[in-house]
Formats: C-alpha cells, sequence, structure tokens
C-alpha cells in the first residue's frame, strides 16, 4: 500500500469540512475525488501532500513520496521552459528533463520565458514538472484547467503511463479524463453534516 488514509478529519480555516475519511491508494492505482464545489477535495488533497494539518486521523506513507500540483501554476514567469523544468528537476534531485517536455509536446517551447506562454502552455508546464519529481504519488487538484481537449488526452497518458511505472495518482476533477482503470471516490458521504445541511446542492437526508 503507498497510501493509506484513515479517520481523517479536515478543516478549512476554522471550518470543519470532512470527516471519517478512510481512503487507500495501491502502486498503479489512480481514484478520483468526487464531490460538490466546497465539499473539501481541495483542503483534503492540500492534507494529504502535507501542506495543512489534519484535525485527527492518520496518513501513512513513505516520506517524500508525493508530488502535489494545485491551482497556482507554480512557475517562474522569468525563466524559460527548460529552466523551470531543470529548477525543479534540480530541487528534487533529477536531471533529465527530456520525458517532462515529451510527455506534453514542450520542445518547441523549451527556450520561451513561461510569462510569454498562453493559460494553456503555463499548465502544461506546470503538470510536466510532476515527470521530474521523481515522486511516485501524484496528488492533483483540478489539472485540466485551460487544457483543451488534446492536452487533456495527453495530461491522461501521462498518468497511465505514470500508473504503468508503479506509480499512484489522486485527483480532484470534474470531467472525464477517459482513465476506465480510475477509482471513483465520492466524498460526499464525508463531508460533515453541518456543511452539508448548508449546501443548496447537498440531497442529505434524502431518501
Amino acid at each position: 500500500m503507498m497510501l493509506e488514509i484513515t479517520s481523517l478529519a479536515c478543516a478549512r480555516g476554522a471550518v470543519q469540512v470532512l470527516q471519517n475519511v478512510d481512503l487507500t491508494l495501491s502502486a498503479g492505482e489512480a481514484v478520483v475525488l468526487r464531490g460538490p464545489n466546497g465539499a473539501g477535495k481541495t483542503t483534503l488533497l492540500r492534507i494529504i501532500a502535507g501542506l495543512a494539518p489534519a484535525l485527527s486521523g492518520q496518513i501513512s506513507c513513505a516520506s517524500d513520496s508525493i508530488a502535489y500540483s494545485g491551482h497556482a501554476d507554480g512557475i517562474k514567469t522569468s525563466l524559460t521552459v527548460a529552466q523551470n523544468l531543470n529548477f525543479w528537476a534540480g530541487v528534487f534531485g533529477q536531471r533529465d528533463i527530456t520525458p517532462a517536455l515529451d510527455a506534453f509536446d514542450l520542445h518547441d517551447l523549451r527556450d520561451r520565458p513561461a510569462g510569454e506562454m498562453s493559460a494553456g502552455q503555463k499548465r502544461r508546464l506546470s503538470l510536466a514538472r510532476l515527470l521530474v519529481t521523481g515522486r511516485p504519488i501524484w496528488c492533483l487538484d483540478e489539472p485540466t484547467v485551460s487544457l483543451d481537449q488534446e492536452n487533456v488526452a495527453r495530461f491522461a497518458a501521462a498518468v497511465q503511463a505514470h500508473l504503468a511505472r508503479g506509480g499512484a495518482a489522486l485527483i480532484a476533477t470534474h470531467i472525464d479524463l477517459g482513465l476506465a482503470e480510475a477509482r471513483i471516490l465520492d466524498i460526499k458521504p464525508f463531508m460533515c453534516k453541518k456543511l452539508a445541511e448548508t449546501d443548496p446542492f447537498s440531497d442529505w437526508g434524502a431518501a
């Protein structure tokens, strides 16, 4: 088991949003998180990635095993594509950026400053960083924002290749990525009752 979460409780600010979250993730497995806006998907991913504390519960995984990609692109606009990838490769003790350039079709853009790229190109660069981390577990929050259909397919192919190499992925997304092998986890049952009752889109208590 690469990742095991037991009885996790999560808060966004001073408000508890999730309770009793149980989740396992094995090598070669992808789990897609689903739930209404504001349900706590981003909060859960940030806590799993170690960017925020949990209220209670346990997260078990190897140290330095998680790579996180969130809403922010996390790129340096003054650096070129290649310089950005080399920077992050150095941070994570990696060297070869070629697989990252290949996976997201960035070779023709390698010498372009990130600040001169479109939103979709920046997102591709941001996702390409995952391939230079060397980390086996990818935690991804709405990774396909700003991507067109062709590049959504390119991202899905990168995820499938990662799984084939023995990696794992935990993805919050509202779109179908075409990952037939992915397991869907609806986080609605883990929403705190008070939050669910105030959600106009919730069917809490429905028969």
